[in-house]
């Protein structure tokens, strides 16, 4: 599929308003130009994880709206649709039937059974610390049948979510049946969530299990490539890993630049961000932020151990209302690969710093998307984060209209606006991407071509001035973007 490349709005179908209508009207009143696609975080019936545990697929929840909702927006823009390809929900009709029936159930084969996964039925010691899990302890949940029986089944992280063996063809029949509706109802892009979860073999970490993996993502394509649709692959872990599938031709995340950009900015210098764009996949949506954290196993090798401790304490140290509690049980929060922290409040709320940031992530090659709080310089919800004690919601503030009307006012989300729609409407950025080399420390100069048009951006990341020229098309003379916030 030819994906455009402008900017891509990431949110929930109730955080821009109460559901997706209301959804459709801010994007149509105050963010016409700013974004072109839309990720439309899980709209469908689930019980847990704020949709990310699906009941079914087959409708979207009542209290977000109908399909026609999400129709209504797909003639206007590319949509982006999750499909969690490691689990389902507990109570998903699938798995209480299989409850109920067990052997004799049709979806007995959809679940993954210690009985008969491992070869003795129990994994061993050495099994259990092999696999790559979120739990301290083996990845399982007590199924209590119908008929007074327990069993081990798999389960990678919340109990609500059981996992899906992707061996069956019966899961392989509800995985095509799914994925085919979905693209019928509006989706250019599938998002593969917990992605590398999926893949489990006796013997190995059961993540990204090569060649189980490429086998998934062939079949994935199967069925998405006659609608003209697209996969998206999800999976925060080490770099290297998204190159391997950006080697295969598949878009990926570059789920490493927000670190990296952090460093840069904190530090003042520029060579570590500058080596990953040069070796960063070319077919990539780009981030800052998004419903989860900023990703910090993801920068491993780019970024020494001693710099990754330095920008996590220069984050808790420099970042507004965030604190190291934030991401520890207390808050229901203990995740060693991410920090809950909006982007904005990650660097301490100061609109210049927040601008550099977006500036460089527009000219960071690949499709930029902007999670909804983003998109709006939103600082950390403690009060939300208070109420519910949960330590993503930090970053997963619900926005009334009201409030939107009074933050696109703001002169630092005006500012992000006008460089959204220079980066949605300049064509040099689908031209040749250029690193130029610059003898000053802490400084980077960044560059877009195509034919006689011409953008760049020059920025001092220890002050956090910059700039952004380019040549008009129509008079071929240099122009320079004007912002509220300090330049060069």
């Amino acid at each position: 599929m030819n994906l455009q490349n402008k900017i891509m709005l990431v949110t929930y179908p109730d955080s821009l308003g109460k559901n997706l209508k209301d959804l459709s009207i801010i994007v149509r009143s105050h963010l016409e130009g700013v974004v072109s696609g839309i990720h439309i975080l899980p709209f469908y019936p689930s019980s847990a994880d704020r949709g990310f545990s699906p009941i079914e697929y087959d409708s979207v929840d009542p209290q977000f709206g109908n399909w026609q909702d999400i129709e209504a927006l797909a003639l206007d823009h590319q949509l982006m649709f999750d499909f969690m390809l490691n689990h389902i929900s507990r109570y998903s009709a699938c798995y209480q039937d299989f409850l109920s029936y067990k052997n004799d159930s049709e979806y007995k084969g959809m679940f993954i059974r210690y009985a008969t996964f491992w070869p003795h039925g129990e994994p061993s010691a050495d099994d259990i610390d092999r696999i790559y899990k979120r739990k301290p302890r083996a990845p399982y949940v007590e199924a209590h049948f119908s008929d007074g029986t327990t069993e081990k089944i798999w389960c990678t992280f919340d109990e609500d979510q059981i996992d899906l063996n992707f061996r069956s063809d019966v899961t392989r029949a509800y995985i095509r049946k799914t994925i085919t509706n979905l693209v019928q109802h509006g989706a250019s892009i599938i998002r593969l969530d917990a992605f590398a979860y999926a893949t489990k073999a006796v013997g190995t970490n059961c993540f990204f299990v090569e060649p189980e993996v490429w086998q998934i993502l062939d079949e994935i394509n199967t069925i998405v490539s006659p609608f003209d649709a697209t996969v998206l692959p999800e999976i925060h872990e080490h770099y290297s890993l998204q190159l391997k599938l950006a080697k295969r031709d598949f878009y990926v995340y570059d789920f490493a630049l927000p670190m990296l950009i952090l460093h840069a900015l904190y530090s003042g210098t520029s060579d570590k961000l500058i080596n990953w764009l040069h070796i960063c996949p070319r077919k990539q949506f780009t981030t800052l932020d998004t419903h989860d954290g900023i990703g910090v196993v993801d920068v491993q090798g780019l970024l020494t151990e001693d710099e990754i401790e330095q920008t996590k304490n220069a984050l808790f140290s420099k970042g507004a209302n965030v604190k190291r509690i934030y991401n520890t049980t207390a808050y229901n929060n203990l995740d060693i690969y991410q920090i809950n922290c909006t982007y904005y409040s990650a660097l301490g709320e100061r609109d210049d710093a927040y601008l550099l940031a977006r500036a460089l992530q527009y000219f960071t090659p690949g499709i930029p998307q902007v999670y909804y709080v983003g998109l709006l310089a939103g600082g950390n919800d403690i009060e939300l984060l208070e109420k519910t004690k949960e330590g993503r919601n930090i970053n997963r503030h619900y926005y009334t209209a009201q409030e939107i009307e009074t933050c696109v006012h703001r002169p630092v989300v005006q500012d992000l606006f006008v460089l959204s729609r220079f980066r949605n409407n300049y064509s040099a950025f689908n031209g040749e991407f250029h690193i130029l080399p610059m003898d000053v420390p802490g400084h980077i100069v960044l560059e877009w071509r195509q034919d006689s048009l011409r953008t760049t951006l020059h920025a001092n990341l220890a002050t956090r001035k910059f700039n952004i020229t380019y040549i008009d098309p129509e008079t071929g003379e240099e122009q320079a973007i004007h912002l509220k916030c300090m330049m060069l």
